[in-house]
């Protein structure tokens, strides 16, 4: 049963930083897998038991390519930067689709900040579409709108808008036109990555999860509708 996080997580990860190779990391492999893996295999057991009181079809997965992101940059596409990530991501995903393309409950920490949220991160240019299809109906934009609003007063924070013109379809004149400038759709809250050492981790991910829920939900039902529309 997870607890907390080892005392020695965070400095792990600040000696990741400062030694970003992977002839270090193979010769602390077995801190990485005592510290950081199987504390993470334990976590998303844990807290995934949690947020199926939120949504029973919430999927955690408490293995590598599930809900645990590799710890390896894959440097096919990102060869300019360091072999490793010096974040643990974590990911609890809802529906029958990819993860990265699916609602979910998202949280990361590097050796300083944790990062929780919900939503989808960044649509692809299908998901974008469909999209912004569902919200060219004022019922869908308003529902939206009203949930991050919601969110906003509450001190979660929104991505920035990606695109600075409408697209087809949608203009200054419509209600929460500007809604249609994403590229993405999620909130989130930032907080001291000292919490993984807290017992009040599981406790507090859940509330900020409950608080957010709205949004994952209503993302969820995008995401649906994406699907069927396939």
């Amino acid at each position: 049963m997870f607890s907390v996080f080892p005392a020695g997580t965070l400095p792990f990860l600040r000696e990741l930083e400062a030694n970003n190779s992977k002839t270090w990391f193979n010769a602390n492999k077995m801190l990485y897998r005592e510290l950081l893996l199987e504390p993470s295999r334990a976590f998303v057991q844990e807290m995934g038991e949690h947020l199926m009181a939120l949504e029973p079809t919430v999927i955690a997965l408490p293995k590598v390519n599930g809900s645990l992101f590799r710890i390896y940059r894959d440097q096919r596409f990102h060869s300019d930067e360091p072999p490793l990530k010096t974040h643990i991501g974590i990911i609890f995903w809802q529906g029958t689709g990819k993860r990265m393309q699916s609602s979910a409950f998202y949280l990361h920490f590097d050796a300083r900040t944790m990062l929780i949220a919900v939503g989808l991160r960044r649509f692809k240019p299908p998901m974008l579409a469909l999209y912004r299809a569902y919200i060219k109906a004022d019922k869908h934009r308003g529902e939206l709108r009203s949930i991050l609003n919601a969110l906003l007063s509450k001190g979660y924070k929104l991505p920035e808008p990606r695109y600075k013109r409408y697209p087809k379809g949608f203009d200054a004149s419509m209600p929460h036109a500007e809604l249609s400038l994403y590229d993405c759709m999620y909130a989130y809250k930032e907080t001291d990555a000292g919490l993984v050492n807290d017992t009040a981790l599981i406790d507090t991910l859940y509330r900020h999860f409950e608080a957010m829920l709205p949004l994952q939900q209503w993302v969820y039902e995008m995401t649906l509708n994406a699907q069927r529309e396939q």
